[in-house]
């Protein structure tokens, strides 16, 4: 039976340390915030906002929340996010990325974060991937030499965690939607990443007996139920150890929002952007 670890957990250890880290900065005169840009009404995007709203409150960085109707024009939005570059709180868009300063992109979703990820010197990462790294990190399950193999190749997910893998010495392999014969490629996986966003649609018969299984899917059905994209009951028969949904790699992605916020916050004091806060 595996181990079914705990993301809520381990990032309630992380966000405890980035509240000790807050407090050093508001004794220096800063006061490190999250801003985040909310275009439109869509439900899953207002929960994950009100979770980093609380998440915020939890570790003592201010939060700011701007939301915008679906038909702004862009050039509205474009002098939104100039002015929050101008500003002292970092911010959380996704549209119009490059006109967000790569120095406040908490996200990390600037090409010019993406590139200093490819070439091995990160800056502010994905946070997604990173909590993935994270929770393997914390649950001590080796990486270099293993085979990981990631279901899905968003921009956002797949590709950089096939990066941060890569820089541990994994053998990495990245599955899609034209992928021959899934099921084969998945049963060779040391670790497994799913994020695909189909419910249910990894299975017990997919994964090699002793897997370490991160399930990033957040699906819901008809009756209301949250889903990861792997069959949790089937897996957890088969697998090491696997993050459930609820209560995975969704708190580590908050936590490590959070984590990006104080570390811009941090190197923007040390480069003296903070310029008479002492």
């Amino acid at each position: 039976m595996a181990k079914i670890i705990d993301g809520k957990a381990i990032a309630g250890h992380i966000k405890q340390k980035l509240k000790t880290d807050a407090d050093k900065l508001k004794e220096n005169g800063i006061m490190p915030g999250l801003a985040v840009v909310l275009v439109g009404n869509n439900p899953a995007s207002l929960v994950y906002v009100r979770a980093k709203g609380k998440a915020c409150d939890e570790v003592g960085i201010a939060s700011f929340q701007h939301n915008l109707p679906e038909d702004i024009r862009q050039e509205e939005l474009i002098e939104l996010i100039k002015k929050l570059n101008a500003d002292t709180p970092h911010l959380n868009e996704e549209a119009v990325l490059e006109t967000i300063l790569p120095s406040k992109d908490v996200d990390g979703f600037h090409p010019f974060n993406v590139g200093r990820l490819v070439t091995g010197k990160p800056l502010l990462q994905p946070c997604t991937p990173y909590g993935i790294m994270k929770i393997l990190e914390s649950e001590g399950i080796e990486i270099s030499g293993k085979h990981a193999v990631i279901i899905g190749r968003s921009n956002i997910i797949g590709k950089p965690a096939a990066i941060m893998l890569l820089q541990r010495n994994a053998t990495v392999t990245i599955c899609h939607s034209k992928t021959k014969d899934l099921p084969h490629i998945t049963r060779q996986a040391d670790i497994l990443i799913a994020a695909v966003g189909k419910p249910k649609m990894v299975k017990g018969d997919w994964i090699k007996q002793g897997a370490v299984v991160i399930d990033v899917g957040v699906n819901r059905l008809e009756n209301g139920t949250l889903v990861g994209d792997v069959d949790f009951e089937e897996a957890k028969a088969v697998s090491s150890a696997i993050t459930p949904m609820p209560g995975g790699v969704g708190p580590m992605t908050i936590a490590m929002l959070l984590n990006n916020t104080i570390d811009a916050a941090k190197r923007q004091q040390q480069k003296g952007i903070f310029k008479g806060l002492k």
